[in-house]
């Protein structure tokens, strides 16, 4: 394995980063999950990302679980605030300092920990002053709860918003988290430069776009049972706009150059969002141990330059590249 510095700070993180987004507590049961976290911990994986709202804080409890009895210090921990993660109620989601404040708690106790290495605003909060958020984001790292902070899925604006806050504030913003593949190329015109000048690397998410750069999916065949194609919890709904046959043929045009680099189709993808200077980490999600074996083999891979330019090639117009999906991923209202 190898690692990364995170931003412009001097917290290192591991290439591959395991995270348990539509697995722990969900898909896949807890003797698996921990199974998987374990295989991830041979494999030199040192950083864990997770959320409060994933499986509605099971995730989070279930990763607690799993990492409890190992050196604390030998790890990166993250975790994620916006959503709701109970009843719902009016202060239940966005980034107020309320419910900064109390999520942290939450995540805290459910991680069996003192502090996390990483808090992420899991969105941008449209209705709450960003002075709000940030103060709520200082306070907490002064009161050791949390070590660094970042965010996920923010605009290149409001990137260059947040990071002039929190440099005001005595902290800085190291880290943001988007979904980044060879199909999802949605952050390379703004947010990796604005990034890069502001001192902030990425963790991306889906560097396999939800299994469809793996090649499991052929076209005009029927869906694996059980894959995330045909899971009706929402996993359908997160690949439906790659499942086409356009997407599905160009990607099985990869399987050429993978097999020349001796990798798997999924080494391919993650080892192709690692080629981005900008990219500290790619997270990969796990329901068997063998698949985080699978895919930590991309860690340390260098794929040449004339390969980067024949992936291009091959998947041509169904790259997806429009900056303005990265707005669209935050809500501009809050329910109540």
């Amino acid at each position: 394995m190898e690692y990364r510095y995170l931003g412009n700070s001097g917290l290192k993180v591991s290439e591959i980063t395991y995270g348990n987004w539509l697995t722990h507590a969900s898909q896949v049961e807890n003797d698996a999950a921990i199974a998987c976290v374990k295989a991830a911990l041979e494999v030199g994986i040192s950083t864990f990302d997770t959320a409060d709202v994933y499986a509605n804080t099971g995730a989070e409890t279930v990763l607690g679980e799993a990492l409890k009895g190992e050196r604390r210090q030998s790890l990166e921990i993250a975790t994620k605030v916006f959503g709701p993660t109970g009843p719902k109620g009016h202060n239940d989601t966005g980034l107020s300092r309320k419910h900064i404040l109390e999520s942290i708690d939450g995540s805290l106790e459910r991680l069996q920990t003192d502090y996390v290495d990483l808090y992420q605003a899991h969105r941008f909060d449209h209705e709450t002053p960003l002075e709000e958020t940030m103060q709520a984001f200082a306070d907490i790292v002064r009161q050791g709860k949390v070590l660094y902070v970042g965010v996920s899925e923010w605009t290149a604006d409001q990137l260059r918003a947040g990071a002039a806050l929190a440099k005001d504030l005595g902290f800085q913003l190291i880290s943001n988290q988007p979904q980044y593949s060879a199909l999802w190329r949605v952050i390379e015109d703004e947010v990796v430069p604005t990034s890069k000048e502001l001192g902030i690397s990425q963790i991306v998410w889906s560097p396999i776009a939800q299994g469809v750069l793996t090649g499991k999916y052929q076209p005009g065949q029927p869906l694996p049972e059980g894959s995330r194609a045909t899971d009706d919890k929402g996993g359908a709904k997160m690949i439906e706009r790659f499942m086409n046959d356009e997407v599905l043929s160009a990607v099985q045009e990869l399987k050429p150059i993978a097999d020349e680099l001796d990798l798997s189709m999924a080494q391919l993808a993650v080892a192709w969002v690692l080629q981005n200077e900008n990219v500290a980490s790619a997270i990969i999600g796990a329901s068997r141990p063998e698949q985080v074996h699978d895919n930590a083999g991309a860690a340390g891979v260098t794929i040449p330059a004339e390969l980067l330019t024949r992936i291009d090639d091959v998947l041509g117009s169904v790259v997806e590249r429009d900056p303005a999906k990265t707005n669209d991923s935050s809500p501009k209202t809050r329910e109540a």
